[in-house]
């Protein structure tokens, strides 16, 4: 399994749309939590984005999920930036041994 960082950029003027589409976004991460694909995530202090680092098989996996996510059904998500990480010191270390 490969670890990847993955930024949300949020569209502009979609905060009534996010707070529409939060509860279901934060069920789909929790449960991809509880299978392991999502190892931490969380909206930036700003308001403009999101981080959030996932366990994947591989890039094209990755984009399959990320397709279900509800803020992407809603349309709050304007742009996306997937990075390959490798975490070599910390709690997430290791993951990509």
């Amino acid at each position: 399994m490969t670890v990847f960082a993955v930024e949300y950029v949020y569209a502009a003027d979609s905060t009534e749309d996010r707070n529409a589409a939060r509860a279901a976004h934060r069920e789909w991460l929790s449960g991809l939590a509880q299978d392991g694909a999502v190892l931490a995530s969380g909206p930036y202090g700003d308001g403009a984005g999101a981080l959030l680092i996932f366990k994947a098989a591989d890039e094209a996996a990755l984009n399959s999920i990320l397709k279900q996510d509800p803020f992407a059904a809603a349309g709050v998500v304007a742009g996306t930036r997937i990075t390959e990480w490798s975490p070599i010191i910390g709690v997430l270390a290791g993951l990509t041994a």
